[in-house]
């Protein structure tokens, strides 16, 4: 029996057979394909929190430089703290994520070990634009934020404006937004504010003073 192509029976079947084995195909290719990307994810996360630790990488492979420096992750609830040495010196990283003007925004921001001074920061973007909102990334618009503080003089945590050059924040301070990207800029001052009441509990923790136990002298008897 003759098959007949032209009915549509045959151009359904033939539809159906073509679009099952392409499924079965990316099925198989992304799940090859699957360990590659979370070793690329996981990579593009640790080089993230290399720079808001200010660490030059470009000489040395990345992740070996990052298991050296990060010793630690603190849990808090869903948030996570990573915690570094650098020469000595302990510094906490918390990871950021806001929304920009045409997507989300997200980075990381390195404490010095007072829990007050940062350190360092690194902003990323989905898809800010060109020469405007996409300058959070650079290190003009970074570098202001090292040396800031997230707290104010009573010592709570008030986080640091990004506000329009020659404007004041009362009881916080500040840096300068990017010219022309005012509401990235604000998504910036917004994520860090947001992101920074999320990690309240890490904060506000106090360090543990372990007291010296000290033994009760026993009298002599007589």
């Amino acid at each position: 029996m003759k098959l007949n192509t032209n009915s549509n029976i045959y151009t359904f079947v033939y539809m159906t057979i073509v679009v099952v084995v392409v499924a079965v195909l990316l099925a198989l290719a992304n799940q090859s394909l699957r360990p590659r990307q979370e070793a690329n994810i996981l990579l593009d996360k640790q080089k993230q929190i290399l720079g808001a630790l200010k660490v030059d990488f470009s000489q040395a492979n990345p992740a070996e430089v990052y298991y050296t420096l990060v010793q630690d992750t603190l849990k808090y609830g869903e948030a996570e703290v990573y915690v570094a040495n650098l020469d000595g010196a302990t510094k906490y990283v918390l990871p950021l994520s806001g929304k920009g003007l045409w997507g989300g925004i997200g980075g990381y921001l390195a404490l010095d070990e007072d829990k007050n001074t940062i350190y360092g920061v690194n902003f990323n973007h989905e898809s800010e634009t060109p020469g405007l909102g996409a300058k959070i990334v650079d290190m003009p618009f970074r570098a202001q934020f090292e040396g800031k503080h997230i707290r104010n003089a009573e010592g709570q945590v008030v986080s640091v404006a990004v506000l329009k050059a020659g404007t004041r924040a009362e009881g916080q301070e500040q840096v300068d937004a990017i010219s022309g990207a005012t509401i990235t800029s604000t998504g910036v001052s917004t994520m860090l504010e947001t992101n920074l009441s999320e990690y309240a509990a890490f904060l506000n923790e106090l360090p543990v003073v372990e007291e010296e136990i000290v033994e009760p002298v026993k009298e002599e008897e007589e």
